[in-house]
């Protein structure tokens, strides 16, 4: 039996939360798409969302592209936050920052183990 580290584990519950994250972006119910509305966002952005967040969910559960997924799920996360604190939302801030947060950490993680690796 292979052993899972705690590393692969947060890389693949972050992975988990970006699929969760898309799906209701992708198939939003009406109030999130009110909520693109009342941020100004047009009326398909949703899916640009959504599609990305999967993107980030793909890309942070294989290990070669984990850095790539880590830094496109802080990309998104950073926007979410900055969409929210412009628009005076600043208890829907935290969740962004969190996981913004843990995606720069399962970066660190990776790209230290690529450096100790390839030295």
């Amino acid at each position: 039996m292979s052993k899972i580290s705690w590393r692969q584990v947060s890389a693949l519950a972050l992975a988990a939360f970006f699929v969760v994250g898309s799906l209701s972006n992708i198939f939003a119910p009406g109030s999130i798409y009110e909520e693109y509305l009342r941020w100004g966002y047009p009326p398909w952005f949703h899916f640009v969302t959504g599609s990305l967040e999967l993107t980030t969910a793909v890309l942070l559960a294989q290990a070669r592209t984990r850095l790539w997924g880590s830094a496109l799920g802080c990309t998104v996360m950073l926007a979410a936050l900055a969409t929210v604190t412009l628009h005076g939302e600043y208890g829907h801030g935290v969740p962004p920052l969190i996981v913004a947060t843990l995606s720069i950490i399962v970066g660190w993680i990776v790209w230290r183990k690529r450096l100790s690796s390839s030295a």
